[in-house]
């Protein structure tokens, strides 16, 4: 092949210079490059990948992300056991686990290290010749779940290390969590599709490695933090300590707030100077963890059944004060949910003065009993915003509040589907809702206004240049060279890209509105469906229903969406700015190609991720499908397909792979395709 060599070079040089970034950027929160320059540089790579689909390899940064959905977990046992940690909750329990060891060792004086202790989910890393093989949850202590498809996409994580190719078995075990704004974006998201929020960041990062579709835990952006490296199953070091040093010298992401303490004093030092300090951080902490440094002595010690005798989680307390609720009144959420919010008498609690507390929704007030005048128990355990924990004692002039019929914002009458907890004002215009529409609006994954970003949103939202997202369609050089951090080239770019926009498919235009319930793929779904954007709007309920995956709740949203006169307006305005309404026929090279054919994929694809074939077959016409039936007319089988595979031959259903798929798509036609052996 001509270049060959070249392109090899250059795929080797791309990946190298990619993990670089990622390293920066992941585990050192150092960038040198934007975001924009990261994504051409991946672009580039696995533009060259797919062309040279044989010199795609398990560890290059383009297969972070890409297998098909999982079947299962497969169990594994673990090369020893991840025992939770004994607690201590004051000094004096964790002066005593100080003499227990000291007792123990019979030393005077014993080194610990002190370590912040993360609220996330533990996770094994197994690596095999610098490369990981296999990553596992924590499960039972003795058998976990191998996730490890998931935590490929964890960008924190090394697909390869700084080894020699020969070293044997290396094992990082450490915290997968998600930082608190990440935590609150997921929500916002989960809120949007009508699912019930995340308690806390623990519960977040748990169901991201527990879904079935890596691009889903991809999406949630979790952060690995490591704590233990063994070498063939034993301690990889002397120290605890020097143990983290190491893992921070081969490329693994290392809290850097922790402290070798010598005696116990050292250690409560260290943990007096964090509980005032520990809501600044990104993400949530709830205690220290204290460990023996000596390796030696840890082995001295042993276990007990459930817990190291070397080891012990110190406990931080919720920070809890009484106050009065002044009044209650109404914040309207990014996305149209209005939230009860408990004004209060100004009461410090940690170090902080609180003067408001989240009542989460209607039902939440009823269970409580609060009204205005009571006395109520607020805590503050890492959460932005405080919480009422319960009614201490009535007030003398109690008030009960309700929710208002109308959008305190802009007057919309406000909504609540059956099922869900929070009323919602649905006029996608909304003033407290404009930022995040705009910034909705201008994603990559839907109008893909490149250079639209939050900083850009915010500035044209407070500023008064926009108040509509179809108002973007009339902004002016002038205007937008005299925002921050724009210039008349900056400007010019911004404007060719808004243009751009205009010629989105429907698909893009539909997800674009922010229908409530209605995501990418159930707008992609739309699209093909109704074809046309004012048929979807008319469609009654049954007519909603006839479209695939399309139920009873989400018909109902769609209805309530257009029944909204000023959604009805935005979209006129849409109209006149020249945006797509009816899906444009490809040309016969296109979408007549797999016109009428249904596809199932499954395992992972060499050299083209799951989402991008289900793209390029949407694209020719072709239909994606998540079982196999016998309407399937092909399933693409990859690397590792599971039960999909066997349901195939049950039925008859012709298997290829990807080379098939892409001459496929390029010929049209399956002529002379062979059935994969697989």
């Amino acid at each position: 092949m001509p270049g060959s060599d070249s392109v090899a070079g250059e795929i080797l040089s791309l990946r190298s210079e990619i993990e670089r970034h990622e390293h920066l950027y992941y585990v050192l929160d150092q960038p040198e490059i934007t975001d924009a320059e990261f994504d051409a540089l991946m672009r580039r790579l696995r533009e060259l990948e797919s062309r040279r689909p044989e010199l795609v390899i398990p560890d290059s940064p383009s297969q972070r992300v890409g297998g098909a959905p999982r079947e299962g977990f497969l169990k594994v046992v673990h090369s020893s056991p991840m025992l939770s940690l004994d607690n201590a909750t004051s000094p004096g329990e964790l002066a005593d686990f100080d003499r227990r060891v000291r007792e123990l060792t019979g030393l005077t004086e014993v080194e610990y290290v002190a370590e912040l202790k993360l609220d996330g989910l533990s996770m094994a890393a197994h690596y095999s010749g610098g490369r990981l093989q296999r990553a596992v949850t924590r499960g039972n202590g003795e058998v976990g779940e191998d996730v490890t498809g998931n935590a490929r996409t964890i960008r924190s994580l090394p697909l390869r290390l700084k080894l020699d190719p020969a070293a044997g078995r290396r094992e990082a075990r450490g915290e997968v969590i998600l930082n608190r704004a990440d935590l609150e974006r997921v929500n916002l998201e989960r809120q949007e599709q009508n699912l019930p929020p995340f308690a806390n960041p623990r519960n977040a990062a748990a169901g991201a490695l527990r879904v079935l579709e890596p691009s889903i835990a991809s999406s949630r952006r979790l952060h690995f933090y490591v704590y233990q490296w063994l070498v063939e199953g034993r301690p990889g070091a002397g120290r605890q300590w020097e143990g983290l040093e190491t893992l921070a010298a081969l490329g693994f992401k290392v809290n850097p707030h922790r402290r070798l303490c010598l005696g116990i004093s050292q250690v409560l030092e260290f943990i007096g100077e964090w509980a005032p300090r520990r809501d600044a951080l990104p993400y949530q902490i709830d205690g220290v963890v204290v460990k023996v440094d000596r390796i030696h002595l840890q082995q001295q010690l042993g276990w007990t059944a459930k817990a190291p005798r070397w080891a012990v989680a110190f406990k931080y307390a919720a920070e809890q004060a009484s106050t009065t609720v002044l009044e209650i009144g109404v914040h309207v959420g990014r996305t149209g949910a209005l939230t009860p919010v408990a004004y209060l008498a100004p009461v410090p609690v940690g170090g902080v003065t609180v003067s408001r507390a989240t009542l989460h929704n209607e039902d939440e007030i009823g269970r409580l009993g609060v009204q205005v005048g009571d006395q109520v128990l607020i805590e503050r355990s890492g959460d932005v915003i405080p919480k009422v924990v319960r009614v201490t004692a009535g007030g003398e002039n109690r008030r009960p509040f309700h929710m208002p019929a109308d959008c305190p914002a802009c007057g919309t009458r406000v909504v609540r589907q059956p099922g869900e907890a929070a009323w919602r004002c649905v006029n996608t215009d909304c003033p407290a809702r404009l930022k995040e529409s705009i910034r909705h609006f201008a994603s990559r994954r839907v109008m893909n206004i490149d250079g639209l970003g939050d900083v850009l949103a915010n500035q044209l939202v407070e500023r008064g240049l926009v108040s509509s997202v179809s108002v973007l369609y009339d902004l002016t050089q002038e205007q937008l060279a005299g925002l921050e951090r724009m210039g008349d080239k900056s400007a010019a770019k911004l404007l060719r890209n808004i243009d751009a926009s205009r010629a989105a498919p429907l698909a893009r235009m539909i997800h674009a509105l922010g229908i409530p319930m209605v995501g990418e793929r159930t707008a992609a779904i739309l699209a093909r469906h109704f074809g046309d954007l004012d048929r979807l709007a008319a469609a009654p309920a049954e007519e909603l229903e006839r479209a695939e995956e399309v139920g009873p709740r989400v018909a109902e949203a769609i209805r309530g969406y257009f029944a909204e006169p000023r959604n009805r307006e935005l979209v006129e305005r849409l109209r006149r700015a020249g945006l797509r309404f009816v899906e444009r026929p490809a040309p016969a090279s296109g979408v007549a190609l797999l016109a009428g054919l249904t596809f199932v994929l499954t395992g992972r694809l060499p050299g083209m991720s799951r989402e991008e074939a289900a793209a390029r077959i949407q694209a020719a016409g072709g239909q994606v499908t998540g079982s196999v039936s016998k309407k399937t007319r092909y399933l693409v089988a990859g690397e590792e397909p599971g039960s999909k595979l066997d349901k195939a031959r049950q039925l008859g259903v012709e298997v290829i792979g990807v080379a098939e798929l892409v001459r496929l798509l390029e010929s049209g036609t399956a002529t002379g395709l062979q059935t994969s052996p697989r």
